[in-house]
Formats: C-alpha cells, structure tokens, sequence
C-alpha cells in the first residue's frame, strides 16, 4: 500500500477508504467472466460531491495510479474490472434524484440513482423515464449512461443516449465541466454529451446528470405469442411494423429459454412451442384497444398458435417478471453464466438464432437465446463451467465464431453491453481502422496520461 496516497487520500475522505485485502477483493471484478487472476484495486473511495472526485483525480496524476468509477457492477464486459493499480470510485454515496421537473420534463439525478426508483419518481408525476435494462432494480443511471444502456422498450424509445442531455464531468485534470444545458433542444458547439454517453467511463468521471422525460403512456397492454418456428415469429415482427405499428417492446426468447425459465420458475409457459414473442404495447386507452386487435389478427395470420394477454396491470407485471427472470433461471443450469451481446440487421434474426444454434451444438456449450427482436439485438446466455478447461476453451471457440457472423451479418460487436476489457480484441474487426485511430486520439485528448479507465475498449 501506498502510505503517502493513503494519508492524502484520508484528507479527502475523512478516512472513509478501503484498503484491505478482504474488503478490495469485491471491487476487482464485474459480472463478467472472472479471469485467471483477480487484481485488487489499492484503495475504493466513496465521494459525496463532484469536488471529492476532482481532488482525486488530481492526487491520481501525481501518484500515477488509475481510476475506475463504478457503480452497481453489473457490466457484462469488464467495463469495470481491475487491471493495474487502481483507485476505485464507488458512487454509493452519490445516489439521489435530486428534484424532478415536471413543467421542464426534466429530473437532476446524482450516478448511483437507480433506474427504478427514477422511473417510479417520475410516474407519481404522470411522466416516464423509457430505458429499462433487465436488471434495471439495480443498475444505476451512471453506469446506463457510460454504456448507453437500453432494453426492451429501445425498439420505440430509444436508449440512454436519447435521454441524457447534461452531464457533469470531471476530466482527468481534475477539472469539472458541463457538457450541456438543461434544455432538450441545443445545437450550441459540439455535442460533448453524446460524445461521453457509451465511452464507457474511459474520458472523463460523471458525477452528475439531467435526463429528458416524457409524458407516461396512459395504459399498456402485454401480450405472449407462441410460435412452431423461429422464423415464423421473426417474420411477425416484421409484419407488425409494415403494418404502421409500433410497439413498446418486441422480445423474442427461443425453446431453450422458454423451457428453462419454466423449469426453475414456473409460470405456465408453453415449452413445447420453438419460439414466443412478448409484446407490449402502450398509449391511449381508446387508440390500444384498437391497436392490440389488429396486432393480434397480424400474430394470427403470422403463424401464432397461441396468443395469451394480460387482462389487468397485474397480469402485466406476471410476464414482464417472467421475462426479466431468464438470466436467474439459466444460472440453474450450470455453475457460470456469460451474456453476450451482439446486432444484427432485423432481417438477420433468423440467420443470426440458427447460427448461434450450429455453433453451440458442435463446440456442446449449452445456450439459451432471447432479445429485442425488434431492433435485431440478441443476447445468447451460455451456460458453462469455467473452471473446466475444456469448456472454458470450448466457449472462446464459440465466442470468436458469434461476433464473427453478427459482422458477416452486417451487424455490431454491442448494442448496450459495450467492449470494456472483454470485446476489445474484436474491436479491430468490427470498426474502420481510421475509425479506431481517431477514437484513440480522443482518449488522449481526454486523458493524455491513461488514467480514467484504462485498458478498456483498445
């Protein structure tokens, strides 16, 4: 340990610091696959303002150690996962709404709010914060903002990115800027905004947001339709939106998926059907009820063989509950569990599911596959045993051959994971060299000295 950052450190933090062995270790790692060796951050600190952030980001140049914000930790890609001597910044502290305004449509929220409890503020308004990450009863608007976060509803909403619209950053010398102001409505300079929503943490520290709301959608209505075929229930999709509709949410989860929820929670799903779409549609009562008839005649004539919806909010918040349980339920299967995070093209789904299917079954890793079919974004969920060799070799196989057809596909690396520490050696194969090279001097206009955040996404 380093004595002299420590004492400067208490100064700051009026000893509020870790710094042993025992209590760094849960700060090493993220829900990422764990590596071979788990490196402990030197020091976790935990500010309560942005001028706390600045000192020690100052003291971090002079001691020439880096610093990893974190919030919830719950990124699949090692986003925040120790690398080298670190100071972690754990934003626990940092986790109000500071006021919500409804006349400007606008809520001040510190990085370690959750998302929940934001959207829940903001109903009691009458208002609406869209994105809704799976885990989104944790996640904190932080870590949504880095990644640019999404879900389910990103097909009709949009993501993060379409909802921040003012940061507070503190760059890496310390400085404190506004990117922004807190209007929906700016063309004035650069879009330094957008430009820090998806960097991942990697070029500058947020220690404050203002997020855009809208006007809460008067009703929804969620629907489960079954399918013999995957393509059948692709094709749906595509049937739906040709048709001028435009669902909240249009998730697709195959057999594997649906038998496996069932089985470790279960909810009366169908497990003999190939494939289910969950739909959710929202806005004026009278406008719904029209919408989700002509929605279910398309499902009919698309193939559904069965088509089941939720009578009341409560039968509402059943499916969403079964949905969001997948990922606990794929846990049941093996000890590890690996989200991944891939986009295609929507006329790709297909292509894209069958694919990762063949792959799965020749290398024998068993895969579970769901998504927003409705913008092509598919998250297979392996399920495996690291600590066997031959299956932790099996799954890099089959991870190198999933990122290289959703880019044969015409597809991305990520739609709301990101690269962190885990992506990044495909980062290469997914983007333009030129591309790459001048992401890279932004980094280092950013931080010239690679202490925010290093070693992830180059």
């Amino acid at each position: 340990m380093d004595k002299t950052l420590f004492e400067e450190l208490k100064k700051i933090y009026n000893g509020d610091i870790l710094y042993k062995t025992e209590d760094l270790y849960p700060y090493a790692y993220d829900t990422s696959p764990n590596p071979k060796e788990i490196m402990t951050p030197e020091f976790v600190v935990f500010p309560t303002d942005a001028q706390q952030v600045s000192k020690t980001v100052i003291l971090a140049n002079k001691h020439n150690i880096a610093l990893i914000a974190r919030g919830a930790g719950t990124c699949h890609c090692g986003g925040c996962r120790v690398k080298q001597r670190s100071i972690v910044i754990h934003f626990s502290k940092m986790d109000k709404i500071l006021d919500i305004k409804k006349e400007d449509l606008i809520a001040h929220v510190q990085p370690n709010a959750v998302i929940a409890e934001i959207n829940s503020q903001a109903e009691k308004l009458g208002l609406f914060f869209p994105p809704d990450p799976s885990n989104l009863a944790v996640s904190t608007i932080g870590g949504a903002a880095a990644l640019s976060s999404g879900g389910p509803r990103t097909f009709k909403y949009g993501s993060t990115k379409d909802y921040v619209i003012n940061l507070e950053v503190v760059l890496s010398d310390g400085s404190i800027i506004k990117t922004g102001s807190d209007i929906s409505k700016n063309v004035t300079g650069y879009n330094l905004t957008s430009l820090f929503v998806g960097s991942e943490g990697t070029l500058g520290i947020i220690t404050g947001l203002t997020l855009r709301l809208i006007p809460k959608p008067e009703a929804r209505k969620v629907t489960l339709a079954y399918f013999d075929d995957i393509l059948e229930a692709t094709r749906a999709v595509n049937a739906i939106i040709n048709s001028g509709f435009m669902p909240a949410t249009l998730d697709l989860l195959d057999k594997n998926t649906i038998n496996t929820i069932e089985k470790f929670s279960p909810c009366n799903l169908l497990c003999d059907m190939e494939a289910a779409l969950l739909i959710e549609l929202d806005g004026f009562i009278e406008n719904l009820n029209y919408e989700c008839k002509r929605v279910y005649e398309i499902l009919a004539k698309s193939g559904a063989k069965e088509i089941i919806q939720a009578k009341n909010e409560e039968e509402n918040e059943k499916i969403w509950r079964t949905r969001r349980s997948a990922f606990a339920a794929v846990t049941k299967l093996r000890p590890n569990v690996i989200t991944e995070d891939v986009v295609v093209p929507r006329s790709k789904i297909v292509e894209l599911t069958k694919g990762i299917q063949k792959i799965c079954s020749q290398h024998n890793v068993i895969v579970c596959i769901m998504g927003h079919a409705g913008d092509g974004n598919i998250h297979p969920n392996f399920a495996l045993d690291l600590s066997d060799e031959n299956e932790k070799q099996n799954f890099e196989i089959v991870k190198d051959k999933l990122f290289a057809l959703a880019l044969e596909l015409g597809g991305s690396l990520s739609g709301e994971h990101g690269i962190g520490s885990e992506k990044k050696k495909y980062l290469e194969k997914a983007l333009n060299g030129g591309a790459i090279e001048y992401m890279k001097k932004i980094k280092k206009l950013f931080d010239p000295n690679n202490i925010i955040n290093p070693n992830k996404m180059f």
